[in-house]
C-alpha cells in the first residue's frame, strides 16, 4: 500500500462521522479520569486511574497522526492554531513529570486536555471564534461599562460609607458592591440598608440595574449574535467556495480525459 492509499484511508477515518464521536467520548471520558483524581481514592484505584490516563493520551498521539497524515499538504497542518494546541497538549501529556518538579504543570496539561472537544466539533469552533471575533467590538462596551461602574461606585462610596464601610468604605469595595447589585445577588437588602438613611437611594439602584444589567448586556450579546451570524456566513461562503473548486477540478479533469481520448483516435 502506497502513502497515497493510506492518506486516502486516513481522510476517510477523520471525515468518518462514528469516529469523530468516538474521540468525542474519549475526551469526556478523560474529563471523567481528571475528575477522578481530585477524589481521595486507594492506591490501587489510583495506580489503574494512571494507566487509563495513559491509554487515553495514546488515543489522542493515534487521532493526531491520523489527521497529519489525512493532510494533503503537510505544511497546512500547523497553519491552524486548533491542531498546534492539539499536538502540544498531547505531546506534553507524554512526559513523564508525576514525578518531579513539573507535575503541577503536567497536571495542568491534562486538564486542558478537555478543550480538545472544541476543535473536533465545528460547532464549537464556530462559537469560539464568533467570540474572538467579537472582542473589539465588547472592548468599547466593557470600556464604557466600567466608566459607569466607576461613576456610581464613587457616588455610592460618598453618600454611603457612613452607613455601611464594608460595602461601601472606598471607591475598589463599592465597584464589588455594584457588581453584587448587577448579579442580583440580594441586591435589594443593599438598597433597603441605605434607603433607611436615604430613602431616594432606590433610584441610585434602580438607575444603576438599567444602564449595565439591561442595556450594557443587551448589548453584549446583540454584539455576540451579530458576529455568529457573519461567522456563519463566512463559513458558508467557504464551503461553497471549496464545493465550486472540487466541481471546476472535475469538469478540468473530465476535459482532459475527453481530450486524450480525441489525441488517441487521431
Amino acid at each position: 500500500m502506497d502513502f497515497q492509499a493510506i492518506q486516502q484511508a486516513s481522510q476517510r477515518l477523520k471525515d468518518n462521522r462514528a469516529f469523530e464521536l468516538f474521540v468525542v467520548g474519549v475526551i469526556i471520558f478523560s474529563a471523567l479520569i481528571i475528575g477522578a483524581k481530585t477524589y481521595h481514592i486507594p492506591e490501587e484505584i489510583r495506580m489503574f486511574v494512571a494507566y487509563l490516563d495513559m491509554g487515553v493520551t495514546f488515543i489522542f498521539l493515534l487521532e493526531i497522526i491520523i489527521r497529519f497524515i489525512a493532510e494533503p499538504n503537510k505544511k497546512d497542518f500547523f497553519k491552524s492554531g486548533w491542531n498546534i494546541f492539539d499536538t502540544v497538549v498531547v505531546v506534553v501529556s507524554l512526559i513523564p513529570v508525576d514525578e518531579s518538579d513539573m507535575a503541577l504543570v503536567g497536571r495542568l496539561i491534562r486538564i486542558f486536555r478537555v478543550l480538545r472537544m472544541v476543535s473536533i466539533i465545528p460547532e464549537l469552533r464556530t462559537l469560539l471564534n464568533s467570540l474572538v471575533r467579537a472582542l473589539p467590538q465588547l472592548g468599547y462596551v466593557v470600556l464604557l461599562m466600567f466608566i459607569i461602574f466607576y461613576i456610581y461606585a464613587a457616588i455610592g462610596s460618598t453618600f454611603f460609607s457612613t452607613i455601611n464601610p464594608d460595602l461601601w468604605g472606598d471607591i475598589t469595595i463599592s465597584m464589588l458592591t455594584l457588581f453584587r447589585v448587577m448579579t442580583f445577588e440580594d441586591w435589594t437588602d443593599v438598597m433597603y440598608e441605605t434607603m433607611a438613611v436615604h430613602p431616594l437611594s432606590w433610584f441610585y439602584y434602580l438607575t444603576f440595574i438599567f444602564l449595565t444589567a439591561f442595556a450594557f448586556l443587551n448589548m453584549v450579546i446583540g454584539i455576540v449574535v451579530n458576529v455568529l451570524e457573519d461567522e456563519h456566513a463566512r463559513e458558508r461562503k467557504e464551503q461553497e467556495e471549496a464545493e465550486g473548486k472540487v466541481q471546476l477540478e472535475g469538469v478540468m479533469e473530465e476535459l482532459q480525459r475527453l481530450r486524450k481520448m480525441v489525441e488517441e483516435k487521431q
